[in-house]
């Protein structure tokens, strides 16, 4: 067995040593956030509920050695009035029984302990399922376990709070979860700290109960609700009835998956955050209360603006029934569920500005938004994404943002700064104009899978706003639109809960890399030196938004658009290093072929696979090393694929058939090879996403349903017309083995048989011929069931060497 102490007996103690804050240091908060941190502490669930808690989370993790630690909840007052964990020896010496003692001011800090002491003490590491797993081989046996320090390790947190998810995760992410998955989420969130998730699942049956009390049938919401996959966009108005409606079976399914996941956050001393009202009601609203200040709000991201799932209708704040509704939304939340949480979210104002600027008006928007939740809990406090600050900042200007942080009472919101980690607003808003915020990770779009992350600001960036002058920060956050997918860069941000100083990531990568494999490997260590310099040192500011070709296959004419900015560039730098700012858009617009991001040297990446090559035999088995190597193959080979499809295009342009035909065959072969790699890790297959869609119907017809959704949302996403594509599609484009096969591949071949065809006949390109000819494929694979693998097949490791030598070497 490999022994993780005989690589680092002195340093990982020094590093823990080195970052742990005294446990007399202390930080001022706000004395109104102080008030609901007290009032939520004494609402937690008995220090032997909690204590139960975290030796069930031990025993479904390590069952061999539930015995070898003892749990033990202490009182803030140890820690100097702040949540922390305290590890040490257990004093009795006994082959067979306990070892370690984790103390913890809950159970969350309880497992963040023994986290932390798996990590540091036992080169132990824990990820997500589907980016690996753990690695428990370096974990000695019972009765083997190393030894803390005299004294014992203690970590108190810097900020009371670490915040968890987006309010689209939900679709992204855990739309086909039961409750299997879900309990292992959320020992996922107990083991990196976080105490403040959010908990959506369910609500729309919570509404549905609303809405009754209010004469609205439950006929009235099909229309209302959309289909499961794209929920999070009906919640907060930007569409309705796409992909529903919901049938019963699944409003019931999912009200009891809710008090499940509720029941365990609370049993870990978790404060979970709930919904509440934004404004968003169904048509039928409009003529039961035909008095109501009920709008209709504009296109969104709709083709033809087709009113079966466009524009949607906004009850407005000022209007008396609004404040009716949301009160009563909040009570029935607590019938339902008990007085769980004072905390709750809503997003009136994403994506969908006020009428006017006029900063009284906004104020008493926000204080009618507020009122409608204290109507339902007194003690409510308005948790807000501050996503609308960054991405419609024409409108939010200082004005606007004082008027909307200052109408509600002081201390009762708490703002999300969800984009800190490459656009941070606290910057720039007089620390949110002296409102709590929580500084947050946002990371991915669209749940894409891209090897992509900014450490260097994750291991500075909450530090240097926590000390800043007049600083209002009160948590970190990972607020992600999907999951599952680069694990270094949760690994990290989730320290950050309890790290009171900036990370020395050099010595952090490496242990990390000795970590996550069981053991240390010189070619892995120099391997991950270089992805940090490069994959995961991205410095542009651009938010990335996977638009590598095969995935998001540009809707683009080269013959009525003859501009192609940057490819030449791109071309030249594709196997060095692109520097652009021009792509901030999420979208395509303009004329311009859109360009994939690039933000590093291709060749580096290219010789840290190479190292991971050399390393595979002696990692035979470790699904974190296949895992790895599987995605670092797909990054390089994507980026060798967008240079072929661009010298495609260009052969196009400049009439050169045999060009065309030589890099658009390149283009072709690089989807096969990547889908074959693809295809030997069952984490990157699509038969596992329907598969998890069709378990959780209850009859054929939810199965169809659930299955288009599942399929609609990873491709078109919204809605076509005969000739135009959807205007999100591949938005939440996936490298997934058989979705790459069956679905981007016949888009780039009809869209490249067409190219040729023209070249050939001497006619002029018509790409309406191709969108025909695509989006009706597509709506047939949409709605095709043809079933996919849910096991990888071939050898990721013998897969990739035969790819690296047939492109790279």
């Amino acid at each position: 067995m490999y022994n993780f102490k005989t690589l680092f007996p002195i340093l990982v103690v020094i590093l823990i040593f080195k970052t742990c804050p005294s446990v007399n240091s202390s930080q001022n908060y706000q004395e109104p956030i102080k008030a609901i941190i007290n009032r939520l502490d004494s609402q937690r669930s008995s220090p032997t509920v909690q204590q139960n808690a975290a030796k069930s989370l031990l025993h479904r993790l390590l069952p061999s050695h539930s015995s070898s630690f003892i749990f033990n909840i202490i009182s803030k007052d140890v820690c100097g009035g702040e949540s922390c964990f305290w590890i040490e020896n257990y004093n009795k010496s006994s082959r067979h029984g306990p070892q370690i003692v984790i103390k913890g001011t809950t159970a969350v800090e309880i497992a963040s302990g023994l986290h932390w002491y798996l990590k540091y003490l036992c080169g132990a590491h824990i990820s997500w399922e589907k980016t690996g797993g753990v690695q428990m081989a370096s974990i000695p046996d019972p009765g083997s376990l190393p030894l803390v320090k005299d004294g014992g390790l203690v970590f108190k947190r810097p900020v009371p709070w670490n915040y968890y998810q987006n309010v689209v995760t939900s679709s992204y992410s855990f739309v086909w979860w039961d409750w299997k998955r879900w309990e292992k989420e959320i020992d996922w969130m107990a083991l990196q700290g976080i105490n403040l998730p959010l908990a959506f699942t369910g609500q729309e049956a919570i509404w549905q109960k609303v809405f009754v009390d209010f004469n609205v049938s439950k006929e009235d919401l099909n229309d209302f609700f959309s289909g499961p996959a794209f929920l999070a966009w009906a919640r907060m108005g930007n569409l309705h009835g796409w992909g529903g409606p919901l049938p019963q079976n699944w409003l019931d399914h999912q009200l009891a998956l809710q008090k499940q996941i509720l029941s365990r956050m609370l049993e870990l001393g978790m404060t979970p955050v709930l919904p509440s009202f934004s404004g968003n009601v169904p048509a039928a609203l409009r003529k039961i209360y035909p008095l109501s200040n009920i709008t209709r709000l504009g296109n969104w991201n709709t083709v033809s603006g087709d009113p079966r799932w466009c524009c949607t209708f906004l009850l407005d704040p000022s209007d008396p029934l609004f404040v009716q509704l949301g009160e009563a939304f909040i009570k029935k939340q607590i019938k339902e569920y008990g007085d769980v949480t004072d905390i709750y979210n809503c997003d009136t104002f994403n994506e969908n500005s006020p009428p006017t600027d006029d900063p009284t008006y906004i104020s008493s928007l926000g204080a009618a938004v507020y009122e409608a939740m204290a109507k339902g809990d007194k003690h409510a406090v308005w948790l807000m994404q501050g996503w609308l600050f960054y991405s419609d900042s024409k409108f939010w200007k200082p004005p606007q943002m004082e008027a909307l942080l200052h109408s509600v009472p002081k201390g009762k919101m708490v703002v999300l700064d969800l984009f800190a980690d490459v656009k941070p607003v606290w910057e720039t808003s007089s620390q949110f104009y002296d409102t709590p915020y929580i500084w947050c990770m946002l990371h991915n779009f669209g749940g894409n899978i891209e090897m992509y992350g900014v450490l260097d600001s994750i291991s500075s960036g909450p530090v240097d706003a926590r000390i800043s002058e007049n600083s209002t920060m009160v948590g970190v956050g990972m607020c992600m639109e999907g999951i599952e997918h680069n694990p270094v860069v949760y690994e990290l941000m989730s320290e950050m809960a309890y790290r009171n100083e900036k990370v020395e990531l050099v010595e952090w990568i490496k242990t990390y890399s000795h970590r996550r494999y069981g053991k240390a490997t010189h070619q892995l260590e120099t391997a991950w030196e270089i992805l940090y310099h490069t994959i995961y040192n991205c410095t542009d500011g651009v938010a990335d938004h996977n638009k590598d070709y095969i995935v998001e296959f540009p809707d683009w004419d080269p013959v009525k658009n003859t501009k192609l900015d940057g490819i030449r560039d791109y071309q030249k730098h594709s196997l060095s290093i692109l520097h652009r700012s021009m792509r901030h858009s999420l979208l395509e617009s303009g004329p311009s072929l859109p360009l994939p991001h690039l933000w590093y040297p291709t060749e580096e990446v290219v010789k840290a696979l190479r190292l991971f090559i050399d390393a595979g035999k002696d990692l035979v088995g470790s699904s974190t090393f296949r895992y790895d190597l599987v995605d670092l193959s797909r990054q390089a080979l994507s980026k060798l694929a967008n240079d072929a499809y661009l010298k495609a295009v260009t052969g196009f342009q400049h009439k050169d058939l045999k060009a065309l035909v030589i890099y658009s065959q390149k283009f072709i072969e690089l989807i096969k090879d990547i889908d074959e790699v693809l295809a030997s890790d069952e984490n990157f297959l699509l038969g596992t996403w329907l598969d998890s869609a069709k378990r959780l119907a209850s009859n054929p017809k939810e199965m169809r349903q659930y299955e288009w959704n599942a399929r609609t949302q990873i491709t078109m996403w919204f809605d076509t017309t005969e000739t135009n594509q959807s205007k999100l599609h591949d938005y939440a484009n996936k490298f997934w083995s058989g979705l790459l096969e069956d679905y981007y591949l016949p888009r780039a071949s009809t869209y490249f048989d067409h190219l040729r065809k023209s070249l050939q006949d001497n006619e002029i390109f018509r790409i309406d011929v191709w969108r025909k000819d695509w989006i009706s494929y597509s709506n047939k694979w949409q709605s095709d069931t043809k079933i996919y693998p849910v096991k990888g097949r071939g050898d990721a490791l013998s897969i990739a060497t035969r790819m690296y030598q047939k492109y790279f070497s």
